[in-house]
């Protein structure tokens, strides 16, 4: 594993679908820790596959990590007709209300039969679940994402839904730590700023991510709480990744950065990327696939710490053989329209 010791701690996009030269360059030079893949990499099942081949070619690691976010309903990349379509995470919560175990038994399959269509093209991690909690007056960038408002709720249906991407050998991401639901502007826009006493975010919104603080990989929050630190946002916050992404909730999982190009940082993207590493993320995640932004990111993260190898290490070890599906799409449409518990 001395190799690992060696890769930039980055995941990369890359620019559309397939890589040019210059990118296939740039890659092999840099050895990212793995890459994430948007809409704009996605046309048909055969085309996805050949490009997360060659993007693994660049690494020359057969396990390196290829992200993507299949989370359901609107935000999913991979689309219909060529996969299956995914119901959004709020379905299982309002199912959760009146029939709690076919809700887990739901989410677990939703997350297994999302495993399947991604290990299907060698996707092997989803940036799922979310586990921000909803709120009526907060903004829509979260919105039926969300399992819903109740923070056992959340944490019951992210757990089952982890754990049907693992049986499908699909390492799930928690995201966004610790927690967005309360933003009250758009993270991709604009910096939300959260007021919340500590003693309440620490009641409620940061519940399912201590309950699941044992899953491998977390995304961190582009937020300010100021009860905490009412100047830096979690992602660039060494108090909020120490006190309480470490500390509080109790992850010691690989810590990934949200998207650095986002606009609720300030900043430079070479500065942006040093605030992120100080802080205490263990990975910069950078999106929009810009080359010239890449390597900026790539000079200023450096490589993976040794902490950082291990938590890589530990997360692997977490993939391993599937067993078949038999009948899953069927029973999962039943769940969701009540016909399992009704005997249809």
């Amino acid at each position: 594993m001395s190799y690992v010791a060696k890769q930039s701690a980055a995941i990369f996009g890359c620019a559309g679908l397939s890589l040019t030269a210059e990118e296939q360059y740039f890659f092999r030079e840099v050895d990212p820790l793995g890459f994430i893949l948007f809409a704009r990499n996605v046309k048909t099942a055969n085309q996805v596959r050949l490009l997360v081949d060659a993007l693994r070619d660049c690494t020359g690691r057969e396990d390196a990590l290829v992200l993507i976010d299949q989370e359901g309903g609107r935000i999913s990349r991979l689309p219909s007709p060529h996969w299956r379509s995914a119901p959004p995470a709020l379905n299982f919560g309002v199912l959760y209300q009146t029939d709690p175990e076919a809700a887990c038994e739901a989410a677990w399959l939703n997350g297994r039969l999302l495993a399947r269509d991604l290990s299907g093209v060698g996707i092997n991690v989803d940036c799922v679940p979310v586990l921000d909690l909803l709120f009526p007056k907060a903004h829509g960038i979260i919105g039926d994402r969300s399992f819903g408002g109740n923070p056992e709720t959340v944490s019951v249906l992210g757990r089952a839904t982890c754990e049907g991407l693992l049986a499908g050998n699909v390492l799930p991401v928690i995201k966004h730590v610790p927690g967005h639901g309360r933003a009250t502007v758009d993270s991709h826009d604009e910096l939300p700023i959260v007021e919340t006493p500590r003693e309440e975010l620490e009641a409620t919104d940061f519940q399912p991510f201590r309950a699941l603080a044992g899953m491998p990989l977390a995304m961190t929050a582009h937020v300010v709480y100021s009860a905490i630190d009412r100047k830096e946002p979690a992602t660039t916050s060494s108090t909020i990744v120490d006190e309480i992404i470490r500390g509080y909730i109790g992850f010691d999982g690989l810590l990934l950065s949200d998207d650095l190009s986002m606009r609720a940082l300030s900043g430079d993207i070479a500065t942006r990327t040093r605030a992120a590493m100080a802080a205490g993320c263990d990975v910069a995640l950078h999106c929009n696939g810009e080359l010239r932004e890449m390597t900026a990111v790539t000079e200023a993260c450096g490589t993976l710490s040794a902490t950082a190898v291990d938590r890589h290490t530990r997360a692997l070890a977490r993939l391993g053989s599937v067993e078949p599906l038999e009948e899953a799409d069927v029973q999962f449409e039943a769940l969701m329209s009540g016909e399992a518990a009704n005997g249809g």
